[in-house]
């Protein structure tokens, strides 16, 4: 698969799971399936990085269940979702020497999942008369993405 799609599809991640696509590609990096090392990015494929992610991205799916969580949109979420979404993408990138390129295309997915997937998340929500279904099928459908995504680089 194209290192540029996938790099678009861990940002669509990034988009519905700010902290999901980052943690993935950390264990990834961890597990030596993304070679970093030399890069910029190294501190991804650090003993302790991928613990630190994935404590955050639990919290972030437990903490997204939550009524007062705010939107997706709002400034601060987009943008930490756009950074994650770049970065989770460079570093799909790093090994090739297409970090700037693989940074643009997760920052691309960052935009799209944030976007259709609050809007597909809302649409399911209403379907199903209920946020919590909505919300906890995004969950399984942004950590299996991820999950798939890291297992395509092995």
């Amino acid at each position: 698969m194209s290192l540029y799609l996938l790099a678009l599809l861990i940002g669509v991640v990034a988009g519905l799971r700010a902290m999901t696509a980052p943690a993935a590609v950390s264990w990834a990096a961890h597990l030596g399936w993304l070679p970093v090392q030399h890069t910029p990015l190294a501190f991804l494929g650090a003993t302790v990085t991928p613990y630190i992610l994935s404590v955050l991205a639990i919290g972030e799916l437990i903490t997204d269940q939550l009524p007062k969580t705010p939107s997706r949109k709002v400034p601060t979420q987009f943008g930490a979702r756009l950074v994650t979404g770049a970065v989770s993408g460079a570093a799909l990138g790093a090994a090739a020497g297409s970090m700037i390129g693989c940074a643009v295309a997760g920052l691309i997915g960052a935009v799209i999942g944030t976007l259709g997937g609050a809007s597909i998340r809302g649409t399911l929500a209403r379907a199903l008369g209920r946020d919590l279904p909505a919300a906890l099928i995004e969950d399984v459908v942004a950590v299996g993405g991820a999950v798939l995504i890291v297992i395509a680089l092995a």
